[in-house]
């Protein structure tokens, strides 16, 4: 089992308004084989608070409707267990961050991944490498 970081929905559901460059055409085909081995059952974790990330950027740069449809689909999928996240929890997360210079989101991916004994996270984010896990990018 693998941890879904945020960018990779992100990256995955967004329709780009420009031209992309061939390193974000990379990261755009890369986040869409993730998310289509998703939906064909692969058994994936996430969070809470990663998921509302994806749903704000989604109604920030789309709309609450594309937001809402895409939280649907994602809740439903059995092979998606979502994480709740406790003030202690984010907590630790904040703690952890300001020690590895690192957002309080990727340090929580981080310590969900320690807790449930997972080491590889779907993710585009380079300054996860800084947390002990194994950053998986395709």
């Amino acid at each position: 089992m693998r941890f879904v970081d945020a960018n990779v929905f992100v990256y995955a559901v967004l329709k780009p308004k420009r031209s992309l460059s061939e390193s974000e055409k990379n990261i755009k085909t890369n986040s869409s084989n993730i998310v289509n081995r998703i939906d064909k059952g692969e058994e994936v974790i996430t969070s809470v608070v990663h998921l509302s990330e994806v749903a704000n950027i989604l109604e920030d740069v789309s709309s609450q409707r594309i937001a809402a449809d895409f939280m649907i689909n994602v809740l439903s999928k059995p092979n998606l267990e979502v994480v709740l996240v406790d003030k202690n929890m984010y907590t630790a997360a904040s703690f952890l961050a300001k020690e590895k210079s690192v957002g309080v989101n990727d340090a929580l991916a981080a310590l969900i991944m320690k807790d449930q004994g997972i080491s590889e996270i779907y993710s585009f984010g380079k300054h996860l490498d800084d947390l002990g896990v194994k950053r998986i990018a395709e």
